[in-house]
């Protein structure tokens, strides 16, 4: 048995091996095989490639004992031929450079005598050794790595440089902390809530305040068919939180109604610091005091926001 024979033999059994591996798959794509059909394909397929893989260690086998034979025998015409054959094999295996040796750059010692420098100090050669190759490559690496940095970052902006990441980080840090204060603020309750002088609470609540409740206790809070906001006198209790209660909850048999469900408890908060800060402002016009004296004295906080972001 020959060299081509044996490639014929392993290429006719490698597409007998591809075509069962490809018929089941393309059965199995199709939806025409079962689970069990499929299973038995593969079950085939693995036997014929295991005796591939046996037919192969046969062949090196037989070309090994084809060697051993040639030299045991003592036909002087093998001999010859198989001892040149020999010697050609350890030149080319002297010659041929280990793998390491590649890698690193090295010679062998057989061809030391071919580097030396021409000159040496008090008995010291040195030799003409390249620099190692996995240096070279590790260079050339980085120049190519340096161009597609450049490419990519500054020159066709496909990628965010180190400031673009940091503005972005800083963009979706800022949104998440909105959100956060958002919820946070509107957990409060008339247990929780707490005066505010910030002046964006106060706008927020006027606004509210000309929005919805302007018909019953007037433009500036003096009172028309409700009752004074501006005196020291109160129905149901002058602090924040008494107010935050009675616009929550409304007083209906007042004809105060509940704001629990058209205002955000945010919403109910920045609207009784408003009204908190109404006292005092004694405008033209306001309405006889109503109820008890209640000065609803209380410490003042910068905002319950200013609060939140403390807590961070």
């Amino acid at each position: 048995m020959n060299k081509k024979q044996d490639m014929k033999k392993l290429t006719s059994i490698f597409l007998l091996s591809a075509l069962t591996f490809g018929a089941g798959n393309a059965f199995a794509e199709e939806g025409r095989m079962t689970t069990t059909e499929l299973m038995n394909y593969i079950g085939v397929g693995a036997i014929v490639f295991t005796l591939v893989l046996v037919l192969i260690v046969c062949l090196v086998l037989l070309n090994t004992f084809k060697v051993m034979a040639a030299i045991l025998l003592k036909d002087s015409k093998p001999e010859v031929q198989l001892g040149v054959a020999v010697e050609q094999q350890v030149g080319k295996v002297k010659q041929k450079r280990t793998f390491w040796q590649k890698v690193l750059s090295l010679r062998p010692l057989s061809e030391e005598k071919d580097i030396v420098i021409e000159h040496d100090f008090d008995g010291i050669k040195e030799l003409d050794n390249p620099t190692p190759g996995w240096f070279m490559y590790l260079f050339y690496g980085t120049i190519i790595f340096a161009v597609v940095y450049l490419l990519n970052f500054h020159v066709f902006k496909l990628g965010k440089s180190q400031e673009d990441e940091y503005i972005a980080e800083m963009e979706q840090a800022e949104a998440a902390k909105e959100a956060f204060l958002a919820q946070s603020a509107n957990r409060v309750d008339e247990n929780t809530v707490t005066y505010s002088n910030d002046p964006a609470v106060i706008s927020a609540g006027q606004a509210i305040f000309e929005k919805n409740c302007v018909a019953c206790h007037g433009d500036k809070g003096q009172g028309t068919v409700g009752p004074n906001l501006t005196d020291d006198y109160w129905l149901h209790g002058g602090t924040v939180k008494s107010i935050f209660k009675t616009i929550k909850y409304g007083v209906p048999d007042k004809g105060m109604i509940s704001w629990e469900k058209q205002l955000t408890p945010k919403e109910i908060a920045e609207l009784a610091s408003y009204i908190k800060s109404l006292r005092g402002t004694n405008p033209a016009g306001a309405k006889e005091p109503q109820g008890v004296e209640d000065t609803g004295e209380e410490p003042v906080e910068e905002s319950a926001h200013t609060e939140t972001v403390k807590e961070i």
